[in-house]
């Protein structure tokens, strides 16, 4: 007697940044607008609360999405909107501490309604809240009928009590209710681009059934371990005769940092530029540009080559190039040792780049997914602007890479500063590389400084003085460090201040252009009240 096997046709489980895409594409079939969540959004919900995101796919595909975090009751239960609690979508407001799990997305696909996707990612979410023994679920429900019967009722708290009732049929509250949630008020100005709610949401939580509320728990973060190990290189600036000289010196660093069992290697900013010493001429900027451009998928190449054979993820410094889209940008070439290539431009060239190179800004940034979690990377001057950093930091990087270049110690100690506060308004690591010596015979590279250097923020589990690691000013070296990521996620949480939890999101918020996030969306009307979307 034979036995057949199929699998599954259904499955809800936790949410990997594999599902990135998928998800992404999901919201675009189920949301009204045509812009929905950005990549960086979806990853910085699941880096910053990775068991809070559940994804449920039919026949293979992602057919539904859920997002939670955990809040503390104060911010739970008290008036808010959907931006101010969700930090714009990036779900980093998460308290691994709160004692409430907080729903502020629920997707699932308009052609599979009926198949109650909706109620099993409410199962998942319950699930959690019980096994970690939370108070409950808390979420904001739109009023999707509030709209065509707002002049038979007395405001939204009037609808609310009419839809509980009965009076008043409304499809989000009356799936509520049956889901075992129960209104506590409502919600003004929510959402506000939501205009079938007039803006406005009901205030709804579940009660664990499991858990007594008149005995307050405090929730602790363990102190853990989850060490990885940094190198930054300060490298030497130096004449070479040829592509393969500059590159085995690359790869000595890189071998040397691989013998240490390093994570990560960072190196300087514009190291590239020694592959115009060899020229036989003087180039004009825009020659340089083309000749280094032409070096750039030997370089990609090869950084990927090493990053493979030694076991070791590369920044590989910046590298000024000429882009598919005709720009001149500076560009940081980031290779993985899973074999994956990334690439971050710089946001902000100086007025010195821009004048010599004709260099551009870019458009977006972006935290980078690696085996030790995302990172981020700001070029020099960018990590002179804290909006970047905090942008990153939202996605869910907790490693901040520094790649510079500055002639004199006034410019290299701007950015060191700035580096430093990244550090401590973020709660994260910042790793910083630069060059030093000259280089003969390449134009605007006459003199650098740097003192690379590790940096932490400044709390009890840290360096006393914010430095896990500095090399010597002007020699060439390499700077290696543990550090302990754990140590962040308590600083956050229980440090002796908090400041990312502690951001005033009622009074201020980091709006970012349709280049850089996409705008919030919003679902389509509900067809059934079974598998209703958009209500938390």
């Amino acid at each position: 007697m034979t036995k057949s096997t199929s699998k599954a046709k259904l499955e809800v489980r936790t949410a990997t940044p594999a599902d990135v895409p998928g998800i992404v594409a999901l919201v675009d079939r189920a949301y009204d607008r045509i812009s929905g969540y950005s990549r960086g959004m979806i990853r910085g919900q699941m880096n910053n609360y990775p068991e809070g995101q559940f994804v449920a796919l039919y026949e293979g595909r992602i057919a539904g999405y859920c997002a939670t975090m955990r809040l503390d009751e104060r911010l739970a239960l008290a008036p808010h909107s959907w931006e101010e609690i969700t930090n714009d979508g990036f779900g980093s407001r998460h308290d691994p501490t709160g004692d409430w799990l907080y729903g502020f997305e629920m997707c699932v696909d308009p052609e599979l309604r009926g198949v109650r996707l909706g109620q099993r990612l409410y199962d998942a979410r319950k699930a959690l809240a019980e096994r970690l023994e939370l108070k409950g679920i808390v979420i904001g429900g739109r009023l999707p009928n509030y709209s065509r019967v707002r002049r038979r009722v007395d405001g939204p708290e009037d609808y609310v009590a009419k839809a509980v009732e009965g009076k008043i049929k409304d499809p989000i509250i009356g799936f509520q209710l049956k889901n075992g949630f129960e209104p506590i008020g409502v919600l003004k100005d929510y959402l506000p681009e939501d205009k079938a709610s007039g803006g406005h949401a009901a205030h709804l939580v579940w009660r664990n059934p499991y858990v007594d509320p008149s005995e307050p728990v405090k929730f602790r973060v363990p102190r853990g371990v989850e060490s990885v190990r940094l190198a930054t290189c300060q490298l030497q600036m130096r004449a070479v005769k040829d592509f393969d000289e500059f590159i085995a010196n690359i790869e000595y660093f890189v071998d040397v940092a691989a013998d240490y069992r390093s994570d990560f290697i960072v190196f300087p900013e514009l190291l590239t530029l020694q592959l115009l010493a060899f020229e036989k001429r003087d180039l004009t900027p825009a020659e340089a540009i083309d000749r280094l451009t032409a070096h750039t998928p030997s370089i990609t190449a090869e950084l990927s080559r090493m990053a493979l054979r030694y076991n070791i993820n590369i920044i590989g410094g910046s590298h000024p190039t000429r882009t598919d889209d005709g720009d001149i940008q500076n560009v940081a070439y980031v290779c993985l040792r899973d074999g994956s290539v990334h690439a971050q431009e710089k946001i902000h060239p100086t007025p010195n780049e821009r004048y010599w190179w004709k260099i551009r800004g870019g458009d977006r940034i972006d935290a980078i997914q690696t085996d030790c979690g995302p990172i981020g990377v700001l070029i020099c001057y960018d990590s002179e602007f804290p909006e970047l950093a905090r942008r990153l930091v939202d996605e869910g990087a907790r490693i901040l890479f520094v790649p510079f270049c500055t002639d004199n110690r006034q410019g290299y100690l701007r950015v060191r500063y700035c580096a430093q506060a990244r550090a401590i308004e973020n709660q994260c690591f910042v790793v910083l590389s630069g060059n030093v010596g000259n280089l003969p015979n390449v134009e605007n590279m006459d003199i650098q400084y740097a003192q690379s250097c590790i940096l932490t923020p400044c709390d009890f589990p840290f360096a006393r003085d914010g430095i896990a690691a500095e090399a010597s000013e002007n020699v060439e070296t390499l700077t290696i460090s543990d550090v302990n990521l754990a140590d962040l996620t308590w600083a956050r949480a229980e440090g002796t201040v908090q400041n990312l939890n502690d951001r005033r999101f009622d009074l201020y918020r980091i709006a970012w252009s349709a280049r850089g996030r996409r705008a919030r969306p919003l679902p389509h009307p509900p067809t059934t009240g079974t598998d209703t979307p958009g209500g938390g």
